[in-house]
């Protein structure tokens, strides 16, 4: 979705596959074709800077990706590959990775026979996206999800007992966001704790069983407080459906605007790589349903060698905790890492990025996909 979402953040979320997958040798190709508008984000306004956003991002990411890039909006207008081209191409790939789900099933992509589905968003998917398709006939020409040959999911939980997420009779294999990890090299730090957030990015809530699931609005009070700590400074880059800017600062944050520290993936790089360590509540959906997801921007920060201390999800239960990432359930919790973090900076920076070599590394995440489906 980076023509859709045009912004740093999203691009680095799909860009990170498509290195990974390069530097393993493969022939990648970029497709993205999800019935949505094209818009600037910064004015909300139709258009085609998505476009212009993809190729110059791609360019960056490898000069091989200029290329080779398909886009198709919501009034069927293709860009990039000739249509016919790129169903050749999808037909005779070794592989055909659905990241998100976001990408319309067509009919004549139904020739590829190895077709993954990564749910990156578990709880928007379970309880919105994948019902809705099952009770609705979708776009003509099109399949529905449950037509992948395979199917993966951030929700390192799902299937347990403790974890509310429907399995739909689908057999799920879980799996990590990736990071190339020489791309986030540390920087000299300007910022203090800060984090990339988006404000009520669900719309209306989320609804399973009678019960109501949200976005990081539900969570943020948890943390709220923070700034009262004398000892560091936290910042929110913040975006979203009306976000509560002057309330955040009154409680001692300060905040600027998600868009513009997110502009590129030069910038939103540079922002991360120039923080002191991130602190963030994670969506309440991920939280309430205990679903053991993990954040593909923290992976940055720690790839970064910046520590990590953010809500957990149930990803304590997978992935160590206590040097360079915490996970924490209430403010308590979260000041007392941050407090253990600034006595020993240097020793928590190298387990952050320890971790991300240990559990994140796009070769490692990537060949166990690969392996689960018989390619590698």
């Amino acid at each position: 979705m980076i023509a859709t979402f045009p912004v740093g953040g999203v691009a680095w979320d799909y860009g990170q596959y498509l290195i990974g997958l390069e530097r393993l040798g493969f022939d990648v190709y970029y497709l993205e074709d999800n019935a949505y508008p094209l818009c600037d984000p910064k004015t909300g306004i139709e258009s085609e800077y998505g476009i212009f956003f993809l190729k110059e991002t791609l360019a960056q990411l490898s000069p091989t990706l200029s290329d080779r890039w398909h886009v198709r909006d919501y009034s069927d207008k293709t860009y990039g590959i000739e249509p016919a081209k790129m169903q050749s191409i999808i037909a005779g790939a070794d592989i055909f990775i659905n990241i998100s789900g976001c990408t319309l099933l067509r009919d004549e992509y139904m020739a590829n026979p190895c077709k993954l589905l990564i749910d990156t968003d578990p709880g928007k998917n379970h309880f919105f996206i994948f019902p809705k398709s099952e009770f609705e006939s979708g776009i003509k020409g099109t399949q529905n999800w449950k037509c992948h040959d395979y199917f993966f999911t951030y929700a390192e939980c799902i299937g347990a007992k403790e974890c509310i997420l429907p399995t739909f009779g689908i057999e799920w294999l879980v799996t990590l966001p990736p990071v190339v990890l020489n791309l986030w090299k540390p920087a000299m730090q300007t910022h203090g704790w800060t984090t990339v957030m988006s404000w009520k990015d669900h719309g209306k809530p989320l609804v399973y069983k009678g019960k109501k699931f949200g976005g990081k609005e539900k969570e943020f009070n948890k943390i709220e407080d923070l700034p009262k700590l004398d000892f560091a400074e936290f910042e929110i880059a913040l975006g979203g459906h009306n976000p509560p800017k002057q309330y955040m600062r009154e409680h001692g944050w300060s905040v600027i605007d998600s868009v513009n520290c997110s502009r590129t993936i030069g910038t939103y790089r540079a922002y991360i790589q120039h923080s002191r360590g991130e602190v963030s509540v994670a969506k309440n959906v991920y939280v309430a349903t205990h679903s053991g997801w993990f954040s593909c921007r923290s992976v940055c920060y720690l790839a970064a060698s910046r520590p990590v201390v953010v809500q957990d999800t149930g990803f304590s239960e997978f992935i160590p905790t206590g040097e360079g990432l915490f996970s924490f359930n209430n403010i308590d919790q979260a000041i007392s890492a941050i407090e253990e973090v600034e006595k020993n900076y240097k020793k928590h920076q190298k387990s952050a990025q320890d971790i991300a070599r240990e559990y994140f590394d796009a070769d490692k995440v990537i060949i166990k996909i690969l392996k689960e489906v018989g390619i590698a």
